[in-house]
């Protein structure tokens, strides 16, 4: 199976040549990819040297005991057979979070052994760092890791030049019609698929959805599996009752009340929590939208909650991703607000993978004048507001509400229509909504 090249590649590579380096954590859910690109990375080493905490438990000692790094390291090359070297290794600690004691180690590699490349990464790291909150500040980097994103399924598919002219497109400088139609005709695949490596190597090798279509349950049956190790916490049963109401939940406000009549709120929203934390669940939270930071202004009672996976989202709603490609991409995006579902996943995807996304919407109760905004997003010292629309009609009454009572220069509809202005509005289709983050 060929490497599919990510975008957090070349951060890797900046970190690999970085003069003032520190221990990497790479962070987000499974099956992500996290492994596959730091393997990749090691390629460019003379040597690389992969330990897994889970598997070998046995190697846990040598982070609890009063050891520098330099002896650990040592320790780990006498175990697998390979040197551990500054400069010429390059060390990844999976499954970290097996070992708290690895997690915690992990500072001292920066004070005690800077010239070492290392890297860890694991599953439900979340968890065990929410018991360590000083566990390396100022000493480990985090990264963040999401699926694949359009752009790089695209890339994937060996249409670099599709992503790269609506990368170059803008309102003022639409797409000719047949390259927007063919953007439109593999956004639609995407929706479907997903970005999950594994769906999108099976996409690539096979070109057969009801092939990605049994991948992606193998997948939705592995994250389930996967809340048994959440027990001490949490029962398994609650967390995938939760997930689930999430899940029909794909559009509008989520209410807590409607995951099940024998749940508490507070049972609910600790159960929420975790699945937040484990990277399966992006909240998008309402935000008034005065001022910068928008996070400064916010109220938790009014949330959506956009499963992390488009693909994964279809696949717990039962929907037969064959059937919905036949429909057409205008029944496909208005099924289960995939739409909006779509915008959540690449506006996290595209923002800095050296801090957690955060998603904001804007929505106001008055009496026969509801308004609603799906999200609201800072870029420098401007607040935007995006309208999501599932096919190329609609009205923009709450998108305007929001510009004149918040005075903005300009908003954004995005839809299924090629880009386009209207007056001072700025429509940009929804395969190339990641062009809002990078201007």
């Amino acid at each position: 199976m060929e490497y599919i090249e990510r975008q957090i590649d070349n951060k890797l590579c900046e970190w690999r040549d970085s003069v003032n380096r520190m221990p990497l954590l790479i962070r987000g859910a499974r099956q992500v990819g996290k492994t596959s690109s730091v393997r990749h990375l090691g390629k460019s080493f003379k040597y690389y040297v992969e330990i897994d905490l889970n598997e070998h438990k046995e190697l846990h000692g040598l982070f609890s005991q009063m050891l520098t790094p330099q002896e650990i390291c040592r320790q780990i090359s006498y175990f697998v057979n390979k040197p551990v070297e500054a400069g010429k290794t390059l060390l990844f600690i999976d499954e970290i979070q097996a070992c708290p004691e690895a997690i915690n180690k992990l500072r001292y590699f920066y004070e005690q052994y800077p010239e070492l490349h290392l890297i860890a990464a694991g599953s439900l790291l979340e968890f065990v760092l929410a018991d360590l909150p000083s566990f390396g500040v100022g000493r480990v980097r985090s990264l963040f890791m999401y699926p694949l994103s359009f752009e790089e399924f695209l890339c994937a598919n060996g249409e670099k030049m599709l992503a790269e002219a609506y990368q170059n497109a803008s309102p003022d400088n639409p797409l000719v019609e047949i390259v927007h139609n063919k953007l439109l005709q593999r956004f639609s695949t995407f929706i479907l698929t997903g970005g999950m490596p594994k769906v999108v190597t099976e996409y690539i090798e096979s070109q057969d959805l009801r092939k990605c279509q049994l991948v992606l349950n193998d997948l939705v049956v592995s994250y389930k599996d996967d809340f048994k190790k959440y027990r001490k916490r949490i029962s398994e049963e609650r967390l995938a009752m939760v997930l689930e109401s999430v899940a029909r939940q794909h559009s509008g406000k989520f209410v807590y009340s409607n995951v099940n009549d024998n749940l508490s709120l507070s049972q609910v929203k600790i159960t929420l929590e975790l699945l937040i934390k484990a990277g399966l669940v992006y909240p998008v939270v309402h935000s008034a939208a005065n001022g910068i930071p928008l996070g400064a202004e916010t109220n938790e009672r009014y949330q959506r909650m956009a499963l992390f996976d488009t693909g994964i989202l279809l696949r717990m709603l039962g929907l037969n991703l064959a059937e919905l490609f036949i429909q057409g991409i205008e029944n496909l995006t208005n099924k289960g607000s995939l739409a909006e579902i779509f915008v959540a996943t690449e506006l996290v995807k595209n923002t800095s993978c050296y801090e957690p996304a955060q998603l904001f919407c804007w929505h106001r109760e008055k009496k026969d004048s509801q308004a609603e905004v799906d999200f609201v997003i800072q870029r420098g010292a401007e607040i935007i507001p995006i309208e999501v629309k599932s096919g190329t009609k609609g009205s923009m009454q709450s998108l305007r509400i929001f510009m004149a009572e918040k005075h903005s220069q300009y908003g954004i509809r995005t839809s299924l229509e090629n880009f386009s202005n209207y007056e001072n509005i700025k429509v940009v289709p929804l395969y190339a909504i990641s062009n809002i983050i990078s201007g």
